[in-house]
């Protein structure tokens, strides 16, 4: 390999660390970015410490770029207010930002995260400085304030502990605006909360959290942006010391009557941790531990396998509930002890009247999933829990395919889609939202090969022949440098039928796939190393 440095000046520090076999570069960003930037997905990148895009400048990272973050360093990347970051991926070609560490080496809290700073409204007096000791201010008068794109992005391995309650997190959002788009983002395997918002007003689609450490969502400092579309999967064998939700939401630290309220609005969500033993579960906390006088609700959710359900804690989150200012309607609720489905402070008057609130003219199913819990009611697959290579699809009757509405008044924007099925997965195409960009075994995935701009992982589309096919068919792929994909079928409603894993050679690779018995029809036929995917249609008659 050949090795050498060079700086280049443009507003940062860039350092070109080396080549890798075919000419690719690894180019570290570290400082400051204080003029436009536009990165190129021909290279990798590598944050080494807070790396800040300061007022007035913009960094473009194209679709298909990969950025690691250095762990001795803890390499974070910042965008300060003021600054925007455009980072606009696609399904085929997503964003990746990920550990410098060698496949099987990778672990939570490699490296600090993703934090954005914006402008808009917030509860803290003056501007307060975002937690995780990066030294960024954030907050301002702006609710429609605009930080840029983050669309078909993962975040990998992110996530700093720094001391209880300052914490970097995979997508830190302070005060984001409304004017900023965020969706298609999953954070996997971070060792703090995977997605928290601390005042703003940004809206988010198709966020996934996937065996986060803390809390999946958590709300906090007067965030009233909506959220639709949220899948969270959890390993019952990891949680913060503190206990893990799937929801965390307070109004600030102190559960004061500062404004603007912590509403933030969840809808279509599922949320499940593993079955398994309850030696396994003893650090999983809650479905939603609403608290400090938040105002947030939930809406047409799937909250399943946590310890416990719902906690009401304290009298001003009890007050928000009989007043509706606080609303969780059309839900199905599970926790694995069913006393414990409904949890307020010892002494509560609202005690006796939380079930009734919950469950009369709301909607709520909390009776149809069992405690011992198997998930049969939600009739999810059997490989639903298959942490390295999960199956999305849905069988009749499931309690999630009808049952969502939409009748309440904080659900009355149009940035909500008017489904009927409840949780964010759609029993007639389970992976419609999630195909092709997303990744669940980033642990062992091979993150050094370079990315081809014309197809993504390969030097031409793959072809399959024959095609249509009466039997089996074989799929040809043309990479430039040796890689491992996984090869998956899925029908036409995006159900997966076939999933293996093939190790690829530089040059051309001949793959036999085992097509015979599947029923006469269109498939979609693909490949993806976990960077970027190609695909084709196989038609099948027999």
């Amino acid at each position: 390999m050949k090795t050498f440095l060079r700086s280049l000046v443009i507003g940062l520090m860039i350092t070109v660390s080396a080549f890798i076999s075919n000419a690719q570069q690894v180019v570290t960003l570290s400082g400051s970015i204080t003029a436009n930037t536009t990165l190129d997905n021909t290279n990798i990148y590598l944050l080494q410490g807070f790396v800040y895009v300061r007022s007035g400048a913009t960094l473009t990272i194209p679709a298909g770029t990969l950025i690691k973050g250095d762990r001795t360093s803890k390499g974070t990347l910042i965008i300060e207010r003021g600054a925007k970051i455009m980072a606009q991926g696609t399904a085929a070609l997503p964003i990746v930002f990920t550990s410098n560490q060698a496949p099987g080496l990778r672990s939570y809290g490699d490296w600090g995260g993703v934090v954005i700073c914006g402008n808009a409204t917030q509860n803290q007096p003056g501007s307060p400085i975002i937690e995780g000791g990066v030294g960024s201010a954030f907050g301002g008068t702006d609710d429609t304030d605009n930080s840029g794109v983050l669309s078909y992005v993962r975040i990998e391995f992110a996530g700093i502990p720094l001391v209880p309650g300052n914490e970097i997190n995979g997508l830190t959002m302070g005060a984001v605006g409304s004017g900023t788009t965020i969706d298609h983002v999953q954070v996997s395997y971070c060792g703090d909360d995977a997605f928290e918002w601390f005042g703003g007003t940004v809206n988010a689609k198709h966020l996934i959290s996937f065996r986060t450490w803390d809390d999946d969502f958590d709300t906090d400092f007067g965030f009233r942006g909506n959220v639709q579309f949220g899948l969270a999967l959890r390993d019952p064998k990891v949680a913060d010391q503190s206990r893990s939700n799937f929801f965390e939401a307070d109004n600030d630290a102190t559960g004061s009557d500062n404004t603007p309220f912590s509403a933030s609005t969840f809808s279509n969500i599922t949320a499940a941790v593993i079955p398994g033993p309850d030696t396994l579960h003893r650090l999983n906390g809650r479905d939603a531990h609403l608290r400090r006088n938040t105002r947030s609700s939930i809406f047409n959710s799937v909250l399943a396998g946590m310890n416990t359900g719902i906690l009401l804690d304290g009298a001003k989150c009890e007050a928000n509930a009989s007043s509706n200012a606080l609303e969780l309607n059309n839900n199905i609720l599970h926790a694995r002890r069913s006393s414990s489905l409904f949890q307020v402070a010892t002494g509560s008057t609202f005690l006796s009247t939380l079930a009734s609130w919950f469950t009369t003219g709301r909607g709520n199913d909390t009776t149809s999933v069992a405690p011992a819990i198997a998930y049969q009611a939600l009739g999810v697959s059997a490989n639903f829990f298959n942490l390295q290579n999960p199956d999305f699809s849905i069988t009749a009757p499931s309690l999630m395919a009808t049952g969502a509405a939409f009748t309440s008044g904080r659900l009355a924007s149009s940035f909500f889609d008017r489904v009927t099925y409840r949780g964010a997965i759609n029993p007639a195409n389970p992976t419609d939202w999630m195909a092709g960009w997303t990744n669940f075994d980033p642990l062992n995935t091979n993150y050094s090969a370079p990315l081809s701009l014309a197809s993504g992982i390969t030097t031409k589309p793959i072809a399959l022949f024959p095609n249509p096919t009466s039997g089996n068919t074989t799929l040809v792929a043309d990479v430039a440098t040796a890689t491992e994909v996984n090869l998956m079928i899925t029908d036409l409603t995006g159900r997966k039928v076939m999933g293996t894993t093939h190790a690829l050679e530089a040059g051309s690779n001949m793959i036999p796939v085992q097509t015979t018995g599947l029923p006469n029809g269109i498939y979609n036929v693909s490949i993806s190393n976990g960077r970027a995917s190609s695909t084709q249609r196989l038609v099948i008659s027999q």
